[in-house]
This record gives structure tokens, C-alpha cells and sequence, in this order.
């Protein structure tokens, strides 16, 4: 038993040692893509930019593809700071503050710019404030830096080009009571089903179409059965950089600088390589036979109004939530 103990011991020793909170100079950085997807393109290079603009004094170990553990395992050893950065939506921080899952409202946002102002706003902060009490963890920089997507569509077999067409429109989506709800309300034939199952029921014709990002469309081979795609802006995404705020507090005023300038840069480098990935996408899917459209969203976002409305009647939406969109859209 004493062997044992001491093994112990010195397995926690080690690793008290490595974590981010006890060493500055190197954190780890985790994240589901592989390191090839355009994302993890996106992590290396701010990964290498925060070596060259802290001058060496931070480097960022990058672990794809889970390698560290699934979503509870790695947001616990955020937590601890055994790792330092965990990237990936904000809504998987909804474990500490619930609220957050609200920042992907299907059709609440007139456009990015919209929905980056709200993200930015005082609301959204208080909530990432909640995190931070609770967990010790805060995003790095803006929360709306690092783009995802870059922008949802839905892909039919059937043509779509307006919310009219959303009407009796057998719809496949994911098991959230949120984006169901928001579906039916705006005339669809919503049907649960996984996403691996998707390319066969579009194929029989069980359900008609699916929502995804773009940049997902050619890689499923959606396009192959649904060939009608049109840009919806459901809602807009962007990649947390979520931190372990004892490590970043242990890093000098300089370092700090070198890594938020990093983060930045990265977030430029993001949307030229997500656009340009999506554009290229795109012109590929067209050449082989599929149309592309870009809808009107605005009745979209008109007719979500009375959903939220309701919504916000029955107490079930975050206090302040309509309020701060509403601010947000004036800005």
C-alpha cells in the first residue's frame, strides 16, 4: 500500500508540475478537429504566431481530434489546469452558465454584425462572468473572433427559395428542443434522426432536407441528394478559445500582449480560410449539378419574433435576452 501511495504521490506531483497554472511558458490546447480540417489549419497558426509574438517565452502544445478526453472530461481539466485552452462553441460552457446556449437563437440576429455586437455587449459578458466565478474559466479576446462555418444552409431535395418553401418541408434535426420548436414554428415537418443517417433518408425521401454548415455539405456528399442549397444564416457560430484563467493571470503584461495579438491574427487568418474553403466548396457542388441561393432571411427573422415573444411571456428565455438583441440591432 505505501508503494502504492508514493506512485501516487509522485503521478500527482508530475502532474501538478506540467499543468498550465504551475508552467507558463508551455500550455496544451485541445480541440475535437483534426489538425488537417480548416479549424485545426486555424489553431496552428495561433499556435505558431504566439511563439513568434511572445518571443518564445509561451509555446502552445495543439491536441486534436480528443485526443485529451471527451467534452466532460476535458472542461473538467480546464477547470483544474491541466490544460489551458479548450477550443470549441461557447455552448459547452452552459454547464456553468446555462444562459450561453442562447447565443446560437435560430433567426434572432439580423446579420453578423448584428450578433457580434450582442455577443460583445454587457449581457453576454455578465455571463461569462458567471463561468469565471464558478470554474475559473474565460473566453481569450472577443468572443466572436475565430469564425465558424462560416455560415449555415439548408440543403434540400426539393428547391428552396424562400420561407414559403419552408412550409410542410420534411426537415431533419437533431434532438434539441430549441431548434425543433423553431422549425415547426416556421412551418416545417420537423423529424428527428442522427446525423450519420441523413444522406440515406434524403435519398428515400423519408425526410426532404437538412441544416448544416456549409463547409460540411460536400464532405457528407449531401449535395449528391439534396442539390438545392440555400444560405440561411440560421444562427451564427464562432470558436471559443475557452481558458484557465489562473494560467493567464500567471503570464506577464508582454506575454499577455504577444498572446491576445496571436489570437487576433488568428482570427483574421479564420475567415479567410473558412470563406475561401466555403467558396471553393460551393463552386464545386454548382459545376457537379447542385444550385446555390442566398435567402432573404429577414422574413425569417421577422416571423421568429412571436416565437420569442412567447417565449420571453412564459419566463423562459434568460432575463434581459430580448432586451439586449433589441439594443444590439439599434447599435
Amino acid at each position: 500500500m505505501g508503494k502504492f501511495t508514493n506512485l501516487m504521490t509522485a503521478a500527482m506531483v508530475t502532474l501538478a508540475m506540467t499543468s498550465g497554472s504551475a508552467l507558463a511558458d508551455t500550455w496544451r490546447m485541445t480541440s475535437k478537429m483534426p489538425a488537417d480540417s480548416p479549424e485545426g489549419k486555424v489553431f496552428q497558426k495561433f499556435a505558431d504566431l504566439t511563439k513568434e509574438y511572445t518571443d518564445g517565452e509561451l509555446t502552445i502544445d495543439i491536441y486534436p481530434n480528443e485526443q485529451l478526453g471527451k467534452e466532460d472530461a476535458v472542461l473538467e481539466q480546464l477547470q483544474m489546469g491541466i490544460l489551458n485552452i479548450y477550443a470549441e462553441g461557447f455552448g459547452y460552457m452552459k454547464k456553468w452558465a446555462p444562459e450561453l446556449d442562447w447565443t446560437a437563437a435560430p433567426f434572432m440576429f439580423d446579420d453578423f454584425d448584428h450578433w457580434a455586437r450582442f455577443m460583445n455587449g454587457d449581457l453576454v459578458k455578465s455571463w461569462f462572468d458567471k463561468v469565471q466565478d464558478a470554474a475559473g474559466v474565460a473566453p481569450l479576446g472577443s468572443p466572436t473572433t475565430i469564425l465558424r462555418g462560416p455560415f449555415r444552409v439548408i440543403v434540400a431535395n426539393t428547391p428552396i427559395n424562400s420561407l414559403d418553401d419552408i412550409q410542410g418541408l420534411k426537415l431533419r434535426m437533431h434532438p434539441n428542443k430549441i431548434a425543433i420548436a423553431s422549425w415547426e414554428h416556421l412551418g416545417a415537418e420537423v423529424i428527428t434522426l442522427p446525423w450519420t443517417e441523413v444522406y440515406q433518408t434524403i435519398q428515400k425521401d423519408i425526410v426532404q432536407a437538412v441544416n448544416s454548415p456549409v463547409a460540411l455539405v460536400q464532405s457528407m456528399r449531401f449535395n449528391e441528394v439534396a442539390p438545392y442549397i440555400g444560405r440561411t444564416d440560421e444562427y451564427w457560430q464562432s470558436i471559443g478559445f475557452m481558458m484557465n484563467m489562473e494560467a493567464y493571470d500567471a503570464l506577464d503584461d508582454k506575454t499577455k500582449a504577444g498572446l491576445l495579438k496571436a489570437y487576433n491574427e488568428a482570427g483574421d487568418y479564420s475567415r479567410e480560410l473558412m470563406f475561401s474553403v466555403a467558396d471553393k466548396s460551393i463552386e464545386d457542388m454548382v459545376a457537379g449539378g447542385a444550385t446555390y441561393v442566398e435567402l432573404d432571411t429577414a422574413p425569417f427573422v421577422a416571423s421568429m419574433k412571436s416565437f420569442y415573444a412567447d417565449l420571453e411571456a412564459k419566463g423562459e428565455l434568460p432575463e434581459g435576452f430580448v432586451d439586449a438583441v433589441e439594443a444590439a440591432r439599434s447599435e
